[in-house]
């Protein structure tokens, strides 16, 4: 979800309006220099200070930034993701063509060398591994580069991950979502992307960005006037500066980030869960959909989605069985709605809440799908299944918090208290299925709101009562506007309590970053299997914490599958 207001860039998704430059723009959008992307270079784009490894820093006359230029000797960006008791993804980005290498070491002794894929700028220099047969509980580093058919050689790169334990240990992540939203993007002046920084400090196994990855629709200014009267300013690249609509301008949407030194840190030590949610793509779209946002040449969004999906699938450490097909289709030919597992203590449930949802309703008794069919019957079947002490779902959307267009309701719930109606349904035969089979010690997390809260469900104070008492914990943005907390307007129907909430209480002006109102969440489990769940915000002060005991289990779970 998007909502916006002055005096950042208003941005509508229907019947939007061409975006003015900003008054207070020093220059507006700063002109491409250099060399268009081809085999053997790429543009980005920034101020000097903070430019990613791999950009030469040009400035014009007078300390104006120009676009830069980056250099093809150097990985632009390395990365892990969906790390398991015994697998890895190991995932790079080149400016040149050449073949991904990874030499896999623990404990100072060299494991293995894997000669990863060819990569070019058909897949915009990316490129990834898979490595099996991992240890489980064990700490790896691999080293990367690529090589090129001359012979010659990138310089290395290195990340570090944790396997999963098997056997009842400790282990604890991070999660939060929307990153650069709003028209705040990076601002070397404050450090640039610190959320990230303060994330990494926790000392998580893995962070879970819990979708909007990137803000696709949402351009970026050189210079914004914040409420305050500060003037916030934005290291730019031309992709940001636009909405996106071709691959390639989603591509330079998910390079953006990467040229932040605090996100590239967390990814170094840090193995990503990446979702995806609206933002990738338009605001509040579905399947299906022609918008009527005037900037857009293209208003076909199944169209957007497929360009969007397959930029975010090059980009996001996702297993290769999740990959784009050959077809060019944009869309994976296996789901990625998806089970990480995490050992004896923990179950990541991974949803996609957007790709098989019907139309948005303009009423509360509107389609019924947001996960579909058979998405609803793999969630249930598989939490059942699951012999994790903690089976941990991790939803784009929030359960009960109304969307913020009452015209286009975006979210499971409707704002209308009392019995299910339209979408809430479906949720409401996922936890009715729960209790049936017995299943327990179910948590879900979630961000999108711009905001964070805990909340706590229970059938004596829900309409719909054929439920086992749950918690739902919500956190962001990384980085982007802080909107006003909705504690008042929740939807009752499954019976939630807000234990704690923090947002922006000086509605209905998002609040800039530089108020330090970004969020996340930390969520760490004993070896005896007790869970912690402490709210974070951007400096990484703890703001609340809760332990919750693990249950018995007493479901009839179907086998695992």
């Amino acid at each position: 979800m998007g909502q916006l207001g002055q005096p950042v860039l208003h941005l509508r998704r229907r019947g939007a309006s061409a975006v003015p430059p900003s008054p207070y723009s020093r220059g507006g959008v700063l002109e491409e220099r250099g060399h268009r992307l081809g085999r053997r270079s790429a543009l980005a784009a920034g101020l000097a200070l903070g430019a990613a490894p791999g950009l030469v820093a040009a400035r014009l006359a007078g300390g104006t930034p120009t676009f830069l230029r980056e250099r093809d000797h150097l990985v632009a960006g390395t990365r892990t993701g969906e790390v398991t008791t015994d697998s890895a993804v190991v995932w790079a980005r080149t400016p040149r063509d050449g073949r991904l290498q990874v030499r896999l070491s623990s404990g100072g002794r060299v494991l293995r060398r894997v000669r990863g894929p060819w990569t070019d700028r058909r897949a915009d220099g990316t490129a990834r591994v898979q490595l099996a047969g991992l240890a489980p509980g064990r700490d790896y580093e691999a080293t990367v580069w690529f090589a090129a058919p001359d012979g010659s050689e990138t310089t290395r790169d290195r990340v570090t991950f944790r396997t999963a334990p098997v056997h009842e240990a400790a282990q604890s992540f991070v999660w939060s979502g929307d990153t650069c939203g709003q028209g705040w993007g990076i601002n070397p002046e404050l450090g640039g992307l610190t959320t990230y920084r303060a994330m990494l400090a926790t000392r998580p196994d893995f962070f879970i960005h819990s979708g909007d990855t990137i803000y696709a629709d949402e351009p970026m200014e050189e210079t914004v006037l914040e409420a305050s009267g500060d003037v916030w300013r934005n290291q730019l690249t031309e992709a940001v500066t636009k909405v996106a609509e071709t691959l390639e301008d989603f591509r330079g949407r998910h390079r953006y980030p990467l040229l932040d030194e605090h996100v590239r840190a967390l990814y170094s030590e840090v193995p990503t869960i990446a979702q995806w949610d609206d933002h990738e793509t338009v605001n509040n779209w579905y399947p299906g959909e022609l918008h009527d946002d005037e900037r857009y040449r293209e208003r076909r969004v199944d169209v957007l989605a497929r360009r969007a999906r397959r930029a975010w699938q090059e980009y996001q450490p996702v297993p290769v069985r999740r990959l784009v097909g050959d077809d060019g289709s944009g869309f994976a030919p296996g789901r990625i709605y998806r089970r990480v597992p995490r050992g004896r203590h923990l179950d990541v449930f991974c949803l996609d809440m957007r790709s098989y949802r019907g139309a948005n309703p303009d009423s509360a008794e509107g389609p019924t799908g947001i996960l579909g069919p058979a998405q609803e019957r793999w969630l249930v079947e598989s939490l059942a299944a699951s012999r994790a002490t903690w089976k941990v779902v991790s939803a784009d959307l929030p359960l009960s918090i109304p969307s913020h267009h009452d015209d286009d309701l975006d979210g499971p719930s409707n704002g209308i208290d009392g019995a299910p109606r339209g979408r809430e349904h479906e949720l409401a035969r996922v936890l009715a299925a729960l209790q049936v089979r017995g299943v327990r010690n179910v948590v879900w997390l979630t961000a999108d709101v711009h905001y964070t809260a805990a909340h706590h469900y229970h059938p004596d104070r829900a309409a719909f009562t054929d439920f086992h008492p749950f918690w739902e914990f919500v956190s962001g943005p990384l980085a982007g506007g802080t909107f006003g907390r909705k504690d008042d307007v929740l939807d009752r129907t499954f019976g939630p309590q807000v234990a704690f909430s923090r947002g922006n209480d000086r509605m209905p002006v998002p609040m800039s970053p530089r108020a330090g109102r970004q969020f996340f969440g930390h969520v760490a489990i004993a070896a005896t299997g007790e869970l912690t769940v402490t709210l974070h915000d951007s400096s990484g002060a703890s703001l609340w914490r809760t332990t919750l005991e693990p249950e018995e289990q007493r479901g009839i779970g179907s086998p695992r599958r």
